[in-house]
């Protein structure tokens, strides 16, 4: 076992100043990712610094009438809230979706957020991978890669983000409020993860020592209908191969707005701008769909044992606006 600090402060204040300048050190919440990488070698902090005690749970009304999700408010909590599962269902079907009971008890939002991937090669040190040691190679692009990403990778790194919460929150244009000892900042969502490019280790676009405090969701967002679906290789406990959260908004027959967002498939929760700026104003009706899930995934790239995911990916959009739109009718 490897010798490490740790620390439980009271105020936001005093984690930030424990962190600061000191890249060893790793903010602490539920311990459900980073406990296990510590396990693995994966990660070696020199110092944890324990925030899940900080003032920062909880679910409260927006000024804009949407809600704000205290970061260290636990997986299970932020479900079962009334306001998140009548406003927006999408986001707590995507956290029932993931994990089990009692990990949903433990993660909490902040670190959701900042999850690593479960790609094999980046959890064993032994193999070559850009993210955990970069410059050492990408092992999955010739090695096993069936669950891998079909959208924005690049030869630098194909594994996929890992998170269900996040997905629905791309879908929803949630805001990740956040502190560094120079101030407060926010950063949308759908920008919060980086294009993998040629720097896959650099995984958020987190200011270094920045400290996750919630995440807001606007009212703006909270559609009539909405779903998370997930397709995965066992019932349960399992990460996905495609899923998809949408918002769908249908008067007489048309569409008047659409959200979608997309899992499994890329570094990234994955926005489907394209296929909702196919469906935006027109006809809410199968084909449509159909055809504006060919145009997002015209641009996916399958690597060789991969390729099912376009067409898995293709049939849960189509299926999942489907739904919403004869539920809206």
């Amino acid at each position: 076992m490897k010798e490490f600090a740790y620390h439980r402060p009271a105020r936001v204040r005093e984690a930030l100043t424990l962190v600061a300048g000191d890249d060893g050190a790793r903010y602490l919440g539920g311990g459900t990712n980073l406990v296990d990488l510590m396990k693995d070698g994966v990660e070696a902090p020199t110092r944890l610094v324990d925030v899940r005690h900080l003032p920062l749970g909880g679910v409260r009304e927006a000024p804009d009438g949407g809600l704000v999700i205290g970061a260290t408010t636990s997986n299970s909590d932020a479900a079962a809230h009334p306001g998140v599962r009548a406003r927006y269902p999408a986001l707590s079907q995507a956290v029932l979706a993931g994990a089990s009971g009692q990990l949903r008890n433990m993660a909490t939002v902040g670190g959701n957020l900042l999850q690593r991937t479960r790609c094999a090669y980046f959890a064993d040190p032994s193999q070559p991978c850009n993210k955990r040691a970069p410059g050492s190679g990408c092992s999955a692009l010739l090695g096993e890669h069936h669950n891998h990403a079909v959208l924005g990778w690049s030869e630098h790194c194909v594994a996929t983000h890992p998170s269900d919460m996040a997905v629905a929150l791309t879908a929803y244009d949630a805001v990740v409020h956040y502190e560094t000892p120079d101030g407060s900042g926010e950063i949308p969502l759908p920008e919060f993860y980086p294009p993998v490019g040629g720097t896959p280790r650099r995984e958020t676009v987190l200011p270094p020592g920045a400290l996750i405090t919630a995440v807001g969701l606007p009212s703006s967002a909270a559609l009539p209908r909405a779903r998370y679906r997930k397709i995965r290789e066992r019932a349960s406990y399992a990460f996905a191969n495609v899923s998809v959260a949408a918002a769908l908004d249908v008067r007489e027959g048309r569409v008047a707005d659409v959200r979608i967002a997309l899992g499994g498939l890329a570094s990234k929760p994955w926005r489907a701008r394209t296929a909702e700026a196919v469906l935006r104003d027109g006809s809410a009706t199968t084909g449509s769909f159909r055809a504006a899930a060919d145009a997002e995934l015209s641009a996916a790239r399958p690597l060789r044992d991969n390729a099912y995911k376009v067409t898995l990916a293709r049939n849960l959009i189509e299926a999942v606006l489907t739904e919403l739109a004869d539920r809206t009718e």
